[in-house]
């Protein structure tokens, strides 16, 4: 029998605040849940949260608070539970049956929005990595949502067939997609390498999810790119030229946006992905400074950078949106080095582009170097190697004179792998 879904899912939002928690970042989390839920074309209608030093181990609840939220799913015509804290099988299983609705958790919401965002071979091929490895401990009593025709939110991905087969095919499947994603990342290190090698300066933009880094992109590269005021918009690396001075030996990569509590099996698929930022000169680190969470939205990103193991490299923090701040707020800048500006503002990028090239070239070799005419062939190459600023020929001496920037390669190559 088709089950039709006629509107969005209802949902009802339930969260545990436990001591990992502090009051302000669990009410951020708490109300980042409800456009996560709308992103995933759900709708909030109930939020009911319970403060307790951990979860409870059957049912992450406390056993009132679960007879409360079971009333409110039949008074309320729940179609579907999600929790803030991640659960286990055993929770997950304890709860459908005490709720008689589907029940998901935070992790399985995010993996879901990447499955309805993934676009390239390599996004969706992440995508059902990390919800492969989510849902193989959770296969048993699975069956009944994955096999509900309509779809809705945390049935998406995979799909029935393949979640319904034995443990044994699901490994399979997994070692089979790790296989081809392992030789679309050489693929990608091999095209990182030809520009690097190539004397192009590679510039990374990170940020929390909807900072404005794709707009960020559009602008600077002028190029067209796909951007939206929604979360996770962008999943797959983007490389584009990025001219700075009349000179185009500059690439700018957006990069998927982080969240708090990135799932850790978001972060495993993704590792290739992710590693884009390994082989960057300079981060923009994009802060949306209208965001009443900035705060922890900053730190929540520099963590994640240096827990993949890239603190080392330089980064200016792009204050954004300032168009969109509340009548009398005001930008909190933290971070130095910094930039404040709104991206739809032409003047405001062009003080962006000073400032990396600033920035660049502080990081860059300065070579003053003449060629005698008999080695004039060296000329050819050197030009390719360095960002010309000076090059003459002087008559008395018959020597070749270039002035210019190179890469400063070696060091960050060495310090990346």
């Amino acid at each position: 029998m088709i089950d039709l879904q006629v509107g969005p899912e209802r949902v009802l939002v339930m969260a545990v605040q436990t001591e990992q928690y502090s009051p302000e970042q669990f009410q951020v989390i708490l109300d980042e849940m409800t456009s996560l839920t709308e992103t995933a074309g759900g709708q909030v209608i109930e939020v009911v949260t319970q403060k307790l030093p951990k979860l409870d181990g059957r049912t992450a609840v406390g056993s009132g608070k679960l007879e409360d939220i079971a009333a409110l799913v039949e008074a309320r015509e729940i179609d579907l539970v999600i929790s803030l804290n991640a659960l286990t099988p055993s929770m997950n299983r304890q709860l459908e049956a005490s709720l008689k609705v589907q029940v998901i958790d935070r992790v399985q919401l995010i993996l879901d929005i990447f499955a309805m965002r993934a676009r390239s071979r390599e996004g969706k091929l992440q995508v059902a990595l990390a919800q492969y490895n989510y849902l193989l401990p959770r296969l048993y009593g699975q069956g009944k949502h994955l096999s509900r025709q309509g779809g809705g939110i945390g049935t998406r991905g995979p799909g029935e067939t393949k979640l319904e087969s034995d443990r044994r095919h699901i490994r399979s499947v997994i070692h089979h997609v790790k296989e081809e994603l392992a030789d679309i990342a050489a693929h990608r290190e091999r095209t990182r390498s030809r520009r690097a090698q190539g004397g192009h300066w590679q510039v990374g933009l990170v940020g929390y999810t909807n900072a404005g880094k794709s707009t960020l992109l559009t602008q600077l590269t002028q190029s067209e790119t796909y951007v939206q005021d929604q979360l996770f918009a962008t999943l797959d690396p983007l490389t584009r030229r990025m001219p700075l001075k009349g000179e185009d030996r500059f690439t700018l990569t957006d990069t998927v946006g982080f969240i708090e509590e990135l799932p850790t099996e978001l972060i495993h698929a993704f590792k290739s992905t992710l590693e884009e930022i390994g082989g960057m000169d300079l981060l923009l680190h994009v802060v949306d400074a209208s965001d009443p969470a900035q705060t922890l939205h900053e730190q929540t990103v520099l963590r994640i950078i240096k827990e993949l193991g890239y603190g080392h490299l330089p980064v200016l923090t792009v204050y954004n949106k300032i168009d969109c701040l509340a009548p009398g707020q005001s930008v909190q800048a933290t971070a130095f080095p910094s930039i404040t500006i709104s991206a739809y503002e032409p003047s405001h990028i062009d003080r962006l582009k000073q400032e990396i090239w600033k920035l660049l070239m502080a990081d860059a070799d300065w070579v003053d170097q003449r060629i005698p005419a008999h080695e004039a062939y060296k000329v050819a190459g050197m030009r390719q190697e360095l960002l010309v600023t000076k090059f003459d020929y002087d008559e008395n001496t018959g020597d070749y004179h270039l002035q210019g920037y190179r890469r400063r390669q070696q060091d960050r190559e060495e310090e990346t792998h």
